[in-house]
């Protein structure tokens, strides 16, 4: 039996619209199904469920893995066996990478209000993480589910969950390396930018700055004491005249303990600082311009752990071939356009294209307000992404090449 040609995007785009709301369904399923990052037993009910759901759509796989997370989720890797052929090729390999876990407190959804419509009009649906990102989970189970559907030869694809992207993928960073390297190419199924694929993504600190001052009484003997409060927020006021955001460097101090007792100069306090950084040379500026800082009372240590999280991402020569098919597709479905941009937000999109490797972000959902309470979706666009997913996928038979 020979193989169907690859069907038009514009064929998969119309099947995806027939079955919309069916997909509908499957991402308020996922939402309903809360999976904060630091609810293990959540999280493990969300990743049965999202398997659940995967395997009712295409079938048990034809390889799985769980890695387990320790302390963050576990990682689950499920690959379906491609169906096209090349000239000694193979079959080409696809990642599909999306996390689960959200960052949204276990209980939220209890007192969550659906937002009405927008100024057009149009359906919004609202939910925790329904935007960032289980919109896009279910798209691309589906994209997948519509190309095998239609018959056309099919690359390989593996899924890969993740629990812990909303906290740094602590845990499943070297998995998705690992996968990345042994795939041709790597679509992450995070949210569009008002439709717009992802192709540069700020690199992010995590750091820790901790301070050891001197306890005292604060009323008997204050003199003898050295307040780490004092002189931790004097280097966070500091750290926010380090940042440049017209280098595209921003600074956030996120978080603030400390101190034991209201009458006691306070001997230790930390905070959490949040850095964006858009090229390797500002991350480097701001290691060293944080560790020049110096506070006004000399008995006070204070110690940075300077965290690096995720490298810049920028759109490297391996992913441009995939941005100009992604492109093609788009205008097979009828689209003016298929815009890229790049965004303060980091993803796991950064790690791939660290390495040197083809990778486009952003192909989930079309919406707005991620890690917001007003975080929602544009039920009419799911057919649309759902598509876009299907007809790249249909294209990547053989490994893409620059």
């Amino acid at each position: 039996m020979t193989a169907s040609p690859a069907p038009a995007a514009a064929a998969l785009t119309t099947r995806a619209q027939e079955v919309s709301s069916r997909i509908v369904d499957d991402i308020l399923t996922l939402v309903r199904q809360e999976t904060s990052s630091y609810d293990l037993p959540g999280l493990a009910a969300g990743l049965d469920l999202l398997r659940e759901l995967t395997v009712q759509r295409l079938g048990q796989p034809d390889h799985e893995h769980c890695y387990p997370g320790g302390e963050c989720g576990d990682t689950l890797t499920l690959t379906y066996a491609g169906t096209g052929t090349g000239a000694g090729t193979g079959a080409g390999h696809v990642l599909l990478v999306g996390h689960y876990d959200t960052v949204w407190p276990t209980g939220t959804l209890a007192g969550w209000e659906q937002p009405g419509a927008s100024e057009d009009g149009r359906e919004k649906l609202g939910g925790p993480g329904i935007f960032d990102m289980k919109t896009g989970l279910a798209q691309g189970i589906w994209a997948l589910k519509l190309a095998r559907e239609s018959g056309a030869p099919l690359p390989t694809v593996t899924f890969l969950f993740n629990g812990d992207e909303e906290i740094g993928s602590l845990s499943s960073r070297p998995v998705i390396e690992e996968a990345a390297q042994k795939a041709d190419v790597t679509l992450v199924l995070e949210p569009t930018a008002h439709g717009a694929v992802k192709t540069a993504r700020k690199g992010t600190g995590i750091f820790q700055v901790t301070a050891t001052g001197v306890e005292a009484h604060a009323g008997l003997a204050p003199q003898d004491g050295a307040s780490a409060i004092t002189a931790l927020s004097e280097f966070v006021v500091a750290a926010a005249k380090v940042a440049a955001p017209d280098r595209g460097t921003t600074i956030n101090t996120g978080l603030f303990r400390g101190g034991s007792a209201i009458n006691v100069v306070a001997g230790q306090a930390t905070a959490g600082v949040d850095i964006r950084v858009s090229s390797e040379a500002e991350q480097a500026r701001v290691d060293e311009e944080l560790d020049a800082i110096k506070v006004s009372d000399p008995r006070v240590r204070i110690e940075i752990d300077h965290a690096w999280n995720r490298p810049p991402m920028t759109l490297n020569a391996a992913s441009a071939p995939l941005l100009a098919l992604a492109r093609e597709v788009a205008r097979e479905q009828g689209r003016d356009s298929l815009p890229d941009t790049a965004v303060g937000g980091a993803s796991d999109a950064n790690f791939v294209a660290a390495l040197g490797l083809p990778v486009l972000c952003g192909m989930g959902a079309v919406g707005d307000g991620a890690h917001a309470q007003g975080e929602f979706i544009y039920p009419d666009t799911v057919a649309a992404q759902t598509g876009l997913v299907a007809g790249v996928l249909v294209r990547l038979t053989r490994p893409l090449r620059g």
